[in-house]
Parts: structure tokens; sequence; C-alpha cells
């Protein structure tokens, strides 16, 4: 139906009512909080209609900040309420309430969020970075939200919460296990036991920088100053329809290590955990293309949980060069295709092939989203894991770039990248000299050693290069 004959049938319809009934079916509809996405609930044209008209707008007075504040906690299923000097809104559910006070220009003074049982913090990151930047405020009440997603009471959602603030405190024990105080940010994502760690501020959650590429730490050393983001998990808990136990208090005492060089943690009694419809979550900002083998040493460290539930298992390297197009090119490729082609400084173009391999057990894998554990002792083994998986993802992606047509086949290098085992692959291409095939076995050992090794049919010359020094070419 276009959009004229709608508004012909809306104009038709309460033609015959009066404003007073038009005004009450309005009230009617934006009265209570939204338990579902606007699209689908009762009123949801009418609220979103709303909200593009106070975007466009954009009035910054105390009565339209005010409206748009209550407008937000509604989307957002919670409620809010202006006081009576008109000049501070307050944002409530069950479990926290922010409190919103403004100046008469509706200036914003400052923020304070309590959650239920503790006493309101004032939160300078929400009044100078969110507010008014209404969209980045409503993801904080989302978030805030989120953290008591979990079946039962109250008294349950809030236990929910303290094992949270447990998790957090033992997580940054952690981080200051081996620390020196003039460590920087790059060595702590890439050798920290729990990379660099970031602490939940109000609804902005804990988050954990685990790796950043040496093409990313180049970067930043020749930009001081600019501040690379590398790959991040942010730390959550979320609830789940089996019982998990979880500390509800701390179980690191202090950050020192134990005789193995792992943190010593105190056992899990009755008086420190309880049994919780939960469990911890570590969420990717993006999908993580995993080995299956990647993703079973997560399952064997996490416990019970199984990371394989619901997961589409396809070739590995078909969903990394998938996932490298999604994050190099804003318009949607084809990701069905296997040649591209690499422009270096001062070198021939490159034309790389990528091989996606058989159905075999190593060469699948999964798009991973979130890892669910329960003990904080799990996490930097993860870490070490997913710093692993994201090395080798990283050198296969270099591979792969948005152009897949080539107008100059004059001067190409073609190469061809195929799976071996595990975490090593092949690079085969054209012998230099001879018109035999060449090959680099690349194993990625750990996130922080590669081994490389030079194959060469027996007849044909060698070549000027050792293991030694693509390994040390391939790792810079």
């Amino acid at each position: 139906i276009s959009t004229n004959a709608l508004m012909e049938q809306l104009r038709l319809k309460y033609q015959q009512k009066t404003w007073t009934e038009t005004l009450k079916l309005v009230h009617c509809c934006m009265e209570k909080p939204l338990q579902r996405p606007v699209s689908n609930a009762p009123g949801g044209p009418l609220l979103s209609c709303m909200e593009k008209i106070q975007r466009a707008l954009n009035a910054k007075s105390l009565f339209s900040v005010m409206n748009r504040l209550e407008s937000l906690s509604k989307q957002k299923g919670l409620s809010a309420h202006v006081s009576p000097s008109g000049t501070a809104c307050y944002i409530t559910s069950n479990m926290f309430y922010i409190e919103v006070q403004l100046e008469k220009d509706g200036n914003v003074i400052d923020v304070k969020l309590a959650h239920l049982g503790e006493a309101p913090v004032v939160n300078l990151i929400f009044s100078v970075s969110h507010l008014p930047n209404y969209d980045a405020f409503g993801k904080i009440l989302e978030d805030l939200s989120n953290l008591y997603q979990i079946p039962g009471n109250s008294n349950m959602k809030a236990k929910g919460y303290f094992a949270l603030q447990a998790l957090e405190r033992d997580l940054y024990t952690m981080s200051l296990v081996d620390r020196t105080q003039d460590v920087n940010r790059v060595t702590e994502v890439l050798h920290g036991k729990v990379g660099h760690l970031v602490p939940r501020t109000g609804g902005t959650l804990m988050n954990i920088e685990f790796y950043i590429s040496p093409y990313q730490v180049l970067e930043a050393e020749l930009n001081p100053g600019s501040q690379v983001c590398g790959t991040k998990a942010v730390v959550t808990v979320e609830g789940t329809d089996m019982l998990h136990k979880l500390p509800l208090s701390p179980l690191l005492t202090d950050s020192q290590a134990g005789e193995d060089g792992n943190p010593a943690f105190l056992p899990l009694t009755d008086e420190l955990s309880m049994d919780l419809p939960a469990c911890f979550i570590l969420k990717f900002y993006q999908p993580i293309p995993m080995s299956s083998s990647s993703i079973e040493e997560i399952q064997r460290l996490t416990g019970r949980f199984s990371l394989i539930t619901g997961l589409k298992l396809a070739p590995l390297y078909e969903l990394i060069v998938q996932s490298t197009l999604k994050e190099k090119c804003s318009e949607d490729l084809s990701t069905h295709k296997s040649c591209f082609f690499v422009s270096l400084p001062d070198c021939p173009k490159h034309c790389y092939f990528i091989n996606n391999g058989s159905e075999k057990s190593d060469s699948a894998g999964a798009l991973v989203s979130k890892i669910p554990f329960s003990h904080p002792k799990c996490v930097p083994g993860v870490i070490e894991i997913l710093r692993h998986q994201v090395v080798y993802n990283t050198l296969i992606s270099s591979c792969v770039s948005d152009k897949h047509i080539n107008e100059d086949d004059s001067e190409l290098l073609y190469f061809e990248v195929v799976p071996h085992k595990n975490t090593s692959f092949c690079v085969f291409f054209l012998h230099p000299v001879k018109e035999n095939l060449a090959c680099v076995i690349i194993d990625v050992i750990t996130s922080r050693e590669v081994q490389c090794h030079l194959h060469l049919n027996p007849q044909d010359p060698t070549l000027n290069s050792s293991d030694d020094f693509i390994a040390r070419a391939v790792k810079r």
C-alpha cells in the first residue's frame, strides 16, 4: 500500500473522532513500556514516528530533552519519571535506577547510577560522552537491563549481578600478575594473562583486548597518539536453562602467582558460590572464525559448556574470507570467489587463490560469537586459544582483498593458499627460475611463534631464503 493511500485511510477512519479521543488513544499507546521490538508492539509505528520527529527537530530545551529521555526509556522497557522541579529525570527498573540532572536550558549537570542495594554513583562518562547522544545512551540502558536477564525473582537477578562483580574483580587481579609499572598497552594486549583490560563503567561492560596485528602495531608506531583498536571481547553474565555454580565473592586474594606461574584461587565452597541459572560470557564485537579443533580445546577448558551447539560448521577458509571481505568492503561482495589481487609497494602484483580444502574435520570451523564459562581460572587459557586462532586468521586474511578483477595480467605472481593440518597451511608458487612448483609450509605454533619450511624439487636450484629468514619475515 502506498503512503498516500495509507494516509487517506487514516484520515477517513478518524475524521469523525474528536481530538480528545485521539489524544487518549495516543496516551494509551505510549503509557506502558515496550517489552518487545517497537515494530511488533501495539503503538509501535506511532512511537517510531515520534522518535523520527524528535531526531529531526534536534531541540535542546529542557522540555524536549525530558521528552526524549522518557520516550527512550519506554523504548528500552524502562520507566521514566520527572521530578516535581522538572529538572531531574529518573529512569528506573526493579534492579537499578539512573538519575539525570539537567539545567533549565536542557544541559546535563550529571548522571547518577545506582544498582539494587548500592549507593548512587556519579558517572561522568554518561554526562560527557552519551548525552545528548541518545543512541549511545540507549545502548547503555540496554546493556544495564541485559545484566539482569536471569530467570527468577529480584533476589536471584541480584545474585547474578554479584557474581559478575566477583568475576570482574578476579580478572582485574589477574591482569596485575607479572605486570610491571612501565608496561605499554600493546605488550599487555599481546602478552598479558587477560590482555588489556578496561573495567566496567556503569552500563559499559568490561572489555578485554587480546590481540593486535603486526600491521596495527606498525601503524601505532608511525602515528604516535593514535589509538589502534585490536580484537576485543566484553565480559558479562547471561541467563541459562541449567544451573551453574558461580562465585559470589572474589576467589583471588592478591595478584601474586602461585608456584606454577598461575594465580592461586580459593576453593569454590558453598559460602563463596551459589547455583544460579546463569553463566559468564566472553562476547565478541564481531564473530570470530574458529577451527573445530580450537572450539574443542575451549570446550575442554570451560568444562561442560558446549560451544558447538547451534553453530553451523563450514570450511574454515571460507569463513575467514567472508569475515575479511565483510570487514574490508562496504558493499556486499560475492564471497564464493577465491581469487584475489593484492598490490604491494615496489613489487609485482600478487594473485592469491584461496583453496577452502576438503570437508575434513581439521579444515572445518564455525563463526563463534560468544564463549560461556563458570570460573575465572578459564579466562587466561581461553585468551591464549583465541590469540592463536586470530593470528592464524590474520595470516590467511592478508591474502584476501576486495579486488577480484585485474586489468593488467603482466608481471603477476601467482600463489595458492591451501590448508595443511591443524594450524598450518601451504603456499604454492612457481619457482623463479624453473617451471616447477615450490612450497612454503607455515605453521602457527602459538600466537608468538611461527615456523616456516621451504620445499623445492630436488632438481631445482636453491633459493636465497633460509627457513629462519622466512619465519622472521612472516612474523614481522
